[in-house]
């Protein structure tokens, strides 16, 4: 035993150092399928899976970066904040979680809006992150995503609102909730002038969003196996005390029961937009 103790430990430790060596992010195993990703490829690829076509979450910049010709896009409202009307606090603060979401996303809000071109086309476009407390919608996102409709009837340009949300932010309470009817207010004034509205919806799609503005394009348009819905598979489990059919709440289950017009693939997004653009034109 005593030979044993004094020969393997610094084996061990030799090995690990010896095996230890690999640069951090270089790659990333995928979180549906398995396989071993180059994270340089993953990113080539727009942050989807080559092998199962999982599409990864990506921030609001990343997507309108993709999505819009390069340079086009000015954004507007940028200096709007969320504040806390409410002093809420549960495990912590609003103001905390506020804090640490700037921190970590280095933006002041989750949504970013705009003008930009797509192809050579003006869009007004509101694009939601789901890396600032979720893409929840508080009183800023939908400001923002209202901005971004008048923006469409005032330019007379189509409009495109992107999201990715867990829904309405808890810590703003009724605010949050009023945010349905100012977005859905704004969406019909768009219906009234004639200005075409696309709606994006990629994972998670939830909640308040999902139950206003989100749902209610002239053309709704998914990502691939993408949550949609309003409340959690889970919880309606348990109110209606039944099993829900496999893929439940995904893309290719709405598509398929008519509540979203077409699935597409991220790389396709760009063209496809562009042809929803062309044919709603009135030129």
């Amino acid at each position: 035993m005593g030979w044993f103790n004094s020969v393997k430990n610094p084996k061990i430790k030799n090995i690990k150092k010896k095996n230890d060596n690999v640069p951090v992010g270089l790659w990333k195993k995928c979180t549906s399928c398995g396989e071993i990703l180059q994270s340089t490829r993953l990113e080539e690829n727009h942050q989807v899976c080559p092998h199962c076509n999982h599409h990864y979450r990506i921030t609001a910049s990343q997507r309108i970066e993709l999505l819009v010709d390069k340079g086009s896009f000015k954004e507007y409202i940028s200096d709007f904040k969320s504040n806390d009307p409410l002093k809420f606090k549960d495990k912590v603060s609003y103001e905390e979680r506020l804090k640490k979401a700037k921190t970590n996303t280095g933006k002041d809000d989750g949504t970013i809006c705009g003008l930009a071109t797509l192809e050579g086309k003006k869009v007004a476009l509101a694009v939601m992150d789901f890396y600032f407390m979720g893409g929840s919608m508080g009183v800023v996102t939908g400001e923002k995503i209202a901005t971004a409709m008048e923006l469409g009837l005032e330019h007379k340009a189509p409009v495109i609102v992107i999201s990715c949300s867990g829904g309405a932010r808890m810590q703003e309470g009724i605010l949050s909730l009023m945010q349905m009817a100012k977005t859905s207010a704004a969406r019909r004034r768009l219906k009234d002038n004639g200005i075409p509205y696309i709606s994006v919806l990629t994972d998670p799609t939830t909640g308040g969003c999902a139950a206003s503005f989100s749902m209610l394009g002239d053309i709704n348009i998914a990502e691939p196996k993408a949550l949609i819905g309003f409340a959690g598979p889970r919880v309606i489990e348990q109110s209606i005390r039944q099993t829900l059919p496999e893929g439940f709440q995904r893309s290719e289950f709405l598509l398929e029961h008519g509540f979203i017009d077409t699935i597409v693939p991220r790389e396709k997004l760009k063209s496809e937009l562009s042809f929803y653009i062309k044919m709603f034109s009135q030129e």
